[in-house]
């Protein structure tokens, strides 16, 4: 959304926006952090299972093409990943220069209300 789009949002739009784009990061956070994770596996695999010395192996995944697209996927999804994050700090800009932060502070306040139930026999 547009930043003139964001300032005609009425409060309760304003914070439902916040919201979606908070989870929209945070679901793209965990799939490029599992693709990272993957990732590092498939060097640390193809390291172990090269012949010669660390040099050799150091070099064979270095030059592995498959490894090296793998690298770009990432490092794409990093990009895409900022751009999100960039999206959530001018929705979060936008509610504070609204002064609506009491609306935030509703979920926040609703969580710490909620009493844990702590198991019986300790």
């Amino acid at each position: 959304m547009s930043v003139e789009q964001l300032c005609s949002l009425p409060e309760t739009a304003l914070v439902g926006a916040y919201a979606e784009a908070r989870r929209r990061y945070a679901e793209k956070k965990f799939e490029r952090d599992t693709q990272r994770a993957r990732l590092e596996w498939m060097r640390a695999k193809l390291f172990v299972n090269t012949q010669g010395n660390v040099t050799e192996r150091k070099m064979a995944v270095d030059v592995s093409e498959e490894l090296a697209r793998k690298g770009q996927e990432v490092r794409e999804m990093t990009r895409d990943l900022d751009m999100l994050r960039i999206d959530v700090d001018v929705i979060d800009t936008m509610i504070r220069l609204r002064g609506t932060q009491g609306a935030t502070r509703v979920h926040v306040e609703e969580a710490v209300e909620k009493p844990v139930e702590e198991p019986d026999g300790e």
